[in-house]
């Protein structure tokens, strides 16, 4: 509970505040008045004020009552607060509240008067699960929570029953499991998660529906649920950072996938360090010369079976190179860069070791690639 009693510090904070909520309507520095009808400030700022929590509830309460209607955004990041004032109740139409950058231990039940907010943000603080009100659900315009960067080591279970979220970030914290109950948060669209503890997902993160962005690195997964598939509108997946050493054949189902981040997981140092090569057989060797030198061939002349084998070469992906393969090829890891966002690794069949020049360009995707082809790349990348 704020206290009411005013001292020096924090009557100098009202001052401070009133000034430059007035300042912001339209009342300059000398003194002259506003005039009678002018609406008051959208933005109350309180950043960077070295304040405890009783010197911003009477800074939010010392507002006259035109503040009060008028403010949507209040912003009291990088102070010393320990807890939400109950005077924050008075402003009837917040929308954002930023809190970031304290020291705040809990979120009170008065939060929950504050029917009209969309965006919560209180990263870098101390809170814990036990930290939240029971009847958080109550606040059923809220779009946006970020709470990275805490004290967490599950999901509240309160935040899951905040059913209008659309982003939420929980990263940075504690957390080790994700609950089944995330199915609830059927809005969400970007679900923030890296820098966590967590080593497997629930099958019920398929239900997210409107998932577009999924962050999940830097943490202790070993693989994903085929549930992931489910994921239509994903865009973006990172999993970088992680113990990932085997991905759903499903996941090639994301048709609307532009970003896939893989790197530093088991699974692309495994298939790096598997990039073998055998040497071609006699009968390999024999038909790579056979379409080398175009000579010709036909039923008349071969068995049915050698001359579907000479039909079936394949084309060296290297463009320096005029050689065919057949049985025997290089697997060949190429870095290159996907759509100019990202780096991703692509795997090229080369017809000799010899072909794996770093100059030359890069298996090239196309949508008429076969669904083996894009398993195998999307395995890699």
């Amino acid at each position: 509970m704020a206290s009411a009693f005013p001292s020096s510090s924090s009557s100098a904070a009202s001052s401070s505040s009133t000034s430059s909520a007035r300042n912001s309507a339209g009342q300059h520095e000398d003194g002259d008045r506003e005039p009678q009808g002018s609406p008051g400030p959208s933005i109350l700022d309180h950043s960077y004020a070295g304040m405890e929590s009783h010197d911003l509830a009477e800074a939010l309460a010392n507002q006259p009552s035109k503040v009060h209607s008028s403010v949507e955004t209040i912003l009291a990041t990088n102070n010393s607060l320990l807890t939400i004032p109950d005077s924050v109740v008075r402003y009837r139409n917040l929308r954002l509240l930023d809190l970031s950058n304290n020291q705040l231990t809990e979120f009170p039940d008065c939060i929950t008067q504050c029917v009209n907010l969309k965006t919560i943000s209180a990263r870098n603080n101390l809170l814990e699960e036990s930290s939240f009100p029971k009847n958080l659900h109550h606040l059923v315009r809220l779009n946006e929570l970020h709470l990275s960067g805490n004290l967490l080591s599950r999901f509240p279970v309160e935040v899951l029953e905040v059913t209008s979220l659309q982003i939420l970030h929980l990263g940075g914290n504690r957390i080790s499991t994700v609950p089944k109950g995330i199915r609830s948060l059927k809005q969400l669209e970007v679900l923030y998660l890296g820098g966590n503890l967590i080593n497997d997902l629930p099958f019920e993160i398929g239900e997210l529906n409107q998932l577009k962005v999924f962050v999940l690195c830097d943490n202790r997964l070993e693989s994903l649920p085929t549930s992931v598939s489910n994921l239509k509108q994903l865009k973006s997946l990172l999993l970088h950072r992680n113990r990932i050493t085997a991905l759903p054949v499903e996941l090639i189902k994301l048709r609307n996938l532009l970003e896939l981040s893989l790197r530093d997981n088991p699974l692309v140092n495994k298939f790096v360090r598997q990039m073998v090569y055998n040497p071609p057989s006699l009968m390999e060797l024999s038909a790579r010369t056979v379409k080398l030198k175009k000579i010709p061939f036909s039923t008349n002349e071969l068995p049915e079976n050698l001359f579907e084998y000479l039909t079936c070469a394949h084309q060296c992906v290297n463009p320096r190179c005029k050689g065919v393969y057949f049985d025997t090829r290089v697997e060949h890891i190429k870095f290159v860069d996907f759509c100019g966002k990202y780096r991703i690794p692509l795997l090229q069949y080369l017809c000799s070791p010899k072909c794996s020049d770093t100059q030359s360009p890069a298996y090239e995707v196309s949508d008429s690639d076969s669904e083996d082809e894009r398993i195998r790349r999307v395995l890699l990348g």
